[in-house]
């Protein structure tokens, strides 16, 4: 997301005074410096070959950081999966405003991780909305908003993709408006306002015995590629690759029946609530919670 909004607002021709990553509140100054250096992410890369000044402060709200924002004298302040509360003390200090960068259709989806909730609970549609920041969680007035299509075969890895991309585009023609024409921001109806806090990790575990192969199928492709799911047989823990699965329109069997086994492919075909069953392959099985990792292409289905 940070990539993506650096990009909008090039994109724009709008001078940027300052990047602040959230990493920045969170991670000792030489940790950040060393994952830095080895392993840098995207927007670390890009923030270095743009030559933009990064911000290195531990909090939004802390007094610093509010001295700089009005030492700097900023027009705009654009957040985006900030995870930190921000205080009116902080977003009321932009000439203009505050923007939040929000990934789902506002109201609908408030809160941490709307990819995954959106796949989820089944949604054909997901969006990106860029709002005015207030007191309450997600719930500004909206600048502007794109719906994005969410596919059959979806993942929150690829829902997350085409949402940053949107972004970069919203964010350019945010900045553009302001120079062109008059914004009205809208109020959010609170009437259609919806919030999901974060899951528990319980997901991770599929029974077949109490979800249907639809719920089967959302919570794998929800979950990836922030949590892995897991299938249970005897003893043994099954790691679920999210792109290698299929829903068999069968009837045989009872729900949690295994009803075919290939070692060689490292598959398995197991009954869902709903009398149908899903074929999995190329699992991976999870060798001791002690150990913390996988053997791959060693899996015994006996």
């Amino acid at each position: 997301m940070l990539a993506n909004i650096i990009l909008g607002v090039k994109d724009a021709g709008a001078d940027i005074v300052g990047v602040y990553r959230y990493e920045q509140t969170c991670t000792s100054r030489l940790k950040l410096l060393l994952q830095d250096f080895f392993k840098p992410a995207p927007e670390v890369t890009l923030i270095k070959e743009l030559k933009l000044s990064q911000i290195r402060i531990n909090s939004a709200n802390s007094e610093l950081f509010q001295r700089l924002l009005v030492r700097l004298n900023i027009d705009l302040l654009i957040v985006g999966t900030w995870k930190e509360k921000i205080l009116p003390e902080t977003f009321n200090i932009p000439k203009i405003a505050t923007v939040n960068v929000h990934p789902s259709l506002l109201p609908r989806y408030r809160g941490p991780n709307p990819y995954l909730q959106t796949i989820l609970n089944g949604e054909t549609e997901s969006g990106i909305t860029l709002h005015l920041m207030n007191e309450k969680f997600d719930a500004g007035a909206i600048l502007k908003q794109k719906p994005i299509k969410i596919y059959e075969n979806d993942t929150s890895k690829e829902l997350r993709e085409r949402t940053f991309r949107e972004a970069r585009t919203l964010v350019r023609e945010l900045l553009e408006d302001l120079n062109s024409k008059i914004l009205t921001p809208v109020n959010q109806d609170e009437r259609y306002a919806s919030y999901f806090p974060n899951i528990t990790g319980e997901e991770m575990m599929l029974s077949f015995e109490d979800q249907t192969s639809d719920e089967i199928s959302r919570t794998i492709r929800a979950l990836h590629p922030f949590l892995p799911c897991y299938i249970t047989h005897k003893d043994k823990f099954f790691k679920v690759d999210p792109y290698k699965f299929k829903i068999l329109d069968i009837s045989t069997g009872n729900a949690g029946d295994i009803i075919a086994k290939n070692p060689q492919k490292a598959s398995i075909t197991i009954v869902c609530k709903d009398k149908k069953a899903i074929v999995f392959w190329g699992l991976s099985l999870y060798k001791s919670r002690f150990v913390k990792r996988y053997i791959k292409n060693k899996v015994t289905l006996d």
